[in-house]
């Protein structure tokens, strides 16, 4: 009985660092108090907004603000929000913990209207609140010895990368460790549900993906890949659409598809 004492002593550990998604229900290893990632969280968007340019089209910007501002009042979530949306080609949008937003002008062709952009904002925020970030630190900690909450700091150049990838900031800012599957898969299905209460069409998701998949680019087979394939991201999203769509015609008021970006 005394041998297994401290496993017992482990897996209490591990149940109480436990968090539950508020969306699906699914449970997450976090070791790392969420004030602490919030802080973290921080720290990379004012390195990203030092090292990037702010747009200056005051349409795009406030349509950008409109839409975050409409997912994040859904989320009931009581971080200081805050959106900025970057000047560049790359086809990309994050949220960090602690809820700040970061959007690149060249995801908006690829959304096409307010609809499109709430759901890649629910996505990106679903990763936020489910505390993906965390997790994945988490998961490292576990796997790598001697890194301890205590010590994590983007200050620390033998854990700045891994920090950053883990808050899914781009790879021009570190190492990019991409989303686990189940972590994407998640984050989708909060998306969906996000942009559903938010009073945006939930039928865009899917034909989200199916533009994204239109694009073009060489994916490696599912099984080899932390990312679900276009194919299956678009057929789960199908799956979710009675749920989204119930959710939908339930709220006022509604923006349909919104503006086009």
């Amino acid at each position: 009985m005394r041998k297994l004492l401290p496993l017992f002593a482990l897996v209490a550990v591990v149940l109480a660092a436990c968090a539950t998604n508020p969306v699906t229900g699914r449970r997450s290893l976090q070791l790392v108090p969420e004030s602490q990632m919030q802080a973290l969280g921080l720290q990379a968007y004012q390195e990203v907004l030092a090292k990037s340019r702010v747009s200056t089209n005051a349409r795009q910007t406030a349509i950008v603000r409109r839409v975050a501002n409409r997912i994040a009042a859904v989320t009931h979530k009581d971080y200081d929000w805050e959106v900025k949306l970057i000047d560049s080609n790359e086809a990309n949008a994050f949220v960090l913990p602690g809820g700040k937003i970061v959007v690149y002008t060249g995801i908006l062709p690829i959304c096409e209207t307010e609809a499109g952009l709430a759901f890649v904002l629910g996505h990106e925020v679903g990763h936020a609140i489910a505390r993906h970030g965390g997790e994945r630190v988490s998961q490292s900690m576990v796997v790598e010895a001697g890194l301890t909450a205590a010590d994590l700091s983007l200050r620390n150049n033998s854990q700045r990368g891994l920090i950053m990838a883990a808050l899914g900031v781009g790879a021009q800012y570190g190492v990019m460790l991409p989303f686990s599957r189940d972590q994407e898969s998640e984050a989708d299905h909060m998306g969906i549900i996000y942009m559903a209460q938010a009073g945006y069409d939930p039928t865009e998701a899917p034909k989200l993906w199916q533009r994204m998949a239109a694009r073009g680019g060489q994916q490696p087979p599912e099984f080899l890949s932390t990312h679900p394939s276009h194919a299956t991201r678009i057929q789960r999203l199908n799956d979710l659409l009675p749920k989204a769509l119930s959710i939908y015609k339930a709220v006022e008021p509604k923006y349909g598809l919104g503006e086009k970006l």
